[in-house]
């Protein structure tokens, strides 16, 4: 069974479900975040929107939520986190993933397709890509731009924590065109385009629901 997790602002949580259940055929359920108990969950995906109406930072008032306690114990079991979006705001602000999400440098919403490169075949969410593949999936959001210290950027580079890569245009100015990154371990990702927007071919395009298998397949070799 994969949760996902709402948020009071969360927009993209039907989005996540209709893919989970309906063209993968997974078990999935919507878990409120005053909801504490994740313990019957196999997976979990914290899905985009705007958590509390991002008025103190995207991501950082759901960030300090108790239920947060509970997603750090998760991902430590070695289960699978996906933050998409709002979701990388949340897990970024949480610690759960290094760095921060910055607004664009524009300084406008954008929402368009975007082409990206898989820099990591080897996480939870990337096993069934092929490194240096070309990738295309929306993205939507004003606060999107990746930054971290030198220190941090070079520790990422390091362990193959960066998982995609903007690829030609960088649409939000994101330090190393970087648009998704994992824990060491490979179980936590965060990624700014939406993958549930792209499972399905009347939507555009499916390169994300590849993601979604992966994320079961790692789920069933646990």
């Amino acid at each position: 069974m994969i949760g996902v997790l709402q948020f009071p602002g969360s927009n993209c949580d039907l989005d996540v479900i209709h893919a989970l259940r309906d063209v993968l055929k997974a078990d999935a359920k919507l878990v409120f975040f005053k909801e504490q108990d994740l313990s019957g969950l196999d997976g979990l995906v914290v899905p985009g929107g705007f958590s509390y109406g991002d008025h103190l930072r995207a991501g950082a008032v759901a960030a300090k939520m108790p239920v947060l306690d509970n997603v750090r114990e998760f991902a430590a079991e070695g289960k699978p986190v996906l933050g998409i979006c709002n979701g990388f705001q949340i897990l970024c602000e949480s610690g759960l993933l290094p760095g921060a999400l910055t607004k664009n440098t524009s300084l406008k919403f954008i929402c368009k397709w975007v082409e990206m490169e898989v820099c990591n075949d080897t996480s939870a969410f990337t096993m069934e890509y092929e490194k240096g593949q070309t990738v295309r999936m929306p993205i939507a959001h004003g606060e999107g731009r990746y930054f971290c210290d030198e220190k941090t950027l070079a520790q990422l580079k390091k362990n193959g924590q960066i998982c995609f890569r903007y690829k030609g245009e960088n649409p939000n100015g994101a330090l190393d065109n970087i648009a998704g990154i994992c824990n060491e371990e490979g179980n936590v990702l965060g990624l700014m385009p939406h993958p549930e927007r792209c499972s399905e071919k009347i939507l555009g395009g499916e390169d994300g629901r590849k993601m979604f298998e992966c994320m079961l397949g790692y789920i069933k070799s646990r």
